[in-house]
Order: structure tokens, then sequence, then C-alpha cells
């Protein structure tokens, strides 16, 4: 296959490119996701967004050949369905996605041969595994911390998935920062006391309230940095918020950080990556977030460890679509 379609489909957008066999995105579309009409929906929506680029992709005289698709939810690789999925999506548990998807194209795109896919955090990792941060590693970790803190570990070309096809779900185990007065906090999945409760941006605004921040302060987590960052800075106006509030800030960014890099210093010891790859809103976020996460990470590492690479991710909105189109580039 010399040029397919990547696809990231996920809880707000799917967005969608045409992929050659070196990596190079050479169109793109992006579309919101129909988050709240069902699956049906979501893979009519999809299926008219791979047609309407494989068309673009004719015009310019490019044939496309197949079809790979990083998707939200835990996704059964051999299969190509939706095992489970949050609230993100409604409907989209269960949702038959490669077969649906196949089925809705070989009606307008005879040229589709193959149609895979994966999680889409598996989907971004093996994006950065291929042509970003990771590029030429043997192994590689990725986790993103965003709305959510997700991962996956790339060993020798392909991402782990786990034998019921959960793996890389790394936000959801224990976390020694996760409490509040001895309390264990919940976290989205049903648990408690995982690092996504304590270490994703939502849980940081929620650290921010608890801390005593002001909500009419900080309206959502790009509120919490720019009181920490004007504290940083040493800006006490008014536009800066109180002095509380700017200290509630601070301490909610370092306990997120230090709850991210406790985690994924645990990681690396267990799995001995060759690079370590950081992606998501709050490894974006500056140093604010990034200092406190990776000092808590050094301290967690096993001696034969501490030089291990730490980098961030470097595809941005490219990487799961890349990443999609390598599962069926050949």
């Amino acid at each position: 296959m010399t040029h397919v379609i990547g696809v990231d489909l996920g809880g707000t957008k799917t967005a969608a490119g045409v992929v050659s066999a070196s990596g190079e995105v050479l169109m793109s579309e992006t579309i919101p996701t129909l988050n709240r009409a069902g699956g049906e929906a979501i893979l009519d929506a999809t299926a008219a967004l791979i047609t309407g680029l494989v068309e673009r992709a004719a015009d310019a005289g490019i044939s496309v050949s197949g079809v790979g698709i990083g998707s939200a939810g835990v996704i059964d690789a051999s299969s190509g369905s939706v095992v489970s999925a949050t609230d993100a999506i409604h409907g989209w548990a269960g949702t038959e996605l490669v077969s649906g998807l196949s089925s809705r194209l070989s009606l307008h795109v005879s040229a589709v041969r193959a149609v895979q896919a994966v999680n889409d955090v598996h989907a971004h990792a093996l994006g950065e595994a291929w042509l970003g941060a990771a590029a030429g590693s043997s192994s590689s970790l990725m986790v993103a911390f965003g709305t959510g803190v997700g991962g996956s570990f790339v060993l020798d070309g392909s991402p782990v998935l786990g034998h019921r096809f959960v793996g890389g779900h790394v936000g959801h185990f224990a976390s020694s920062y996760a409490y509040s007065d001895g309390v264990a906090l919940p976290c989205v999945c049903g648990g408690s006391g995982h690092v996504e409760a304590i270490a994703s941006g939502p849980a940081i605004y929620e650290s921010y309230l608890r801390f005593g921040g002001s909500a009419l302060a900080a309206l959502d987590t790009r509120g919490v940095f720019g009181l920490a960052s004007a504290a940083e800075a040493g800006d006490g106006g008014a536009v800066a918020g109180s002095a509380d509030n700017r200290a509630a800030a601070l301490c909610a960014i370092d306990a997120g950080a230090a709850a991210a890099g406790q985690a994924l210093g645990g990681l690396i010891n267990v799995l001995d990556p060759e690079t370590v790859v950081i992606s998501g809103g709050l490894a974006d976020a500056g140093e604010l977030w990034w200092k406190p996460m990776e000092f808590a990470l050094r301290q967690e590492l096993l001696a034969p460890l501490v030089s291990v690479p730490v980098v961030r991710a470097r595809l941005g909105n490219t990487a799961a679509i890349v990443g999609a189109a390598k599962l069926v580039l050949k």
C-alpha cells in the first residue's frame, strides 16, 4: 500500500488524513464527533469523511487502498469492535467499528481493501514511535496527560495491546496522591484513588478547589495555570486573583505533576523503555507542570534507569492520524 487514510476518532472531533508510505499527511479534514447520536450515526459520518478524502485524493491522482483508525474506547483489534467506552461517546460500546465502516465504504470506495482499528492512544504512540519523539527507538512508553490519563508501550514497532485489549490504561492504578483527608478521590472509571483522579487536567482543577481556590477566579484548568503563572511571575494585581487563589493553583499543579511523575517512574521501572514520551495538554502547559513532574519521576527510578530520555511528543495533532495509518501501511 502506498497511500492510506488515517483516522483519529475522539470524543469531540474526528480527524482524518491521506498519508503516504513515508508518513507524510498530504491532506486532512476534521468534523465534530456526533458523540450523542449513537454508534451508527458516528459510523455514517466517519464513512462520509473518509469517502470525501478518497475523492480528493483521486482528484490529485492518488489512490487510497486502506484505512487505519485510532478510536476512543477499548478496541478489540482482532474483531474491530468497541469493547467498552466512557460516556464521552454515547452508544459507542458494542459498535462494530471495522465491519461497520467497511460495509459503508464498500458502497462508494471499492479501492479500500483493508480497514484496521486500535485505541486512539495506541495510535498516537505508534505515530510518535514511527516518526516522532521516539523514532528509532526499539521500545517506547508514551503517556498522555490531558482530559484523562492514557498510555501505550510500543515494542519493536507494535503497541502492546494486552490479552483483552485493555493495555495502556495507565491512569487506573493506585496513586498515593489521590487522597483528600484520608479519603480516596473518585475516578471516572468508577474506582477511586487512581492516578487519573489526581493527575488529569480536570483533576487539577478539582484539586485547586479543594485547596481553597475560588471557582470565580479560575473557571477551568487553563484558569488554574493562569493563576499559577501569575504567582510565579510575582504578579499581585487584581487580574491575577487573590494570593490564596494563586497559592491554591500552585499547590494543585504541584500535586498533579508529582502524581504524574510518580506514576511514570513506576511504569519505567516495570517496562524499562528505551525512550519515554509525554503528551497531552498538560505536557504542553510549560515548566510549571513539567519540572515537578520530571523531578518526581526521577526520584522513583531504579539506578540503572536514571538516564532514561524523557521527552515531549513532537507530532502534535497528526500523531494519531499517522499512527493509525501505520496500522495498514505495508
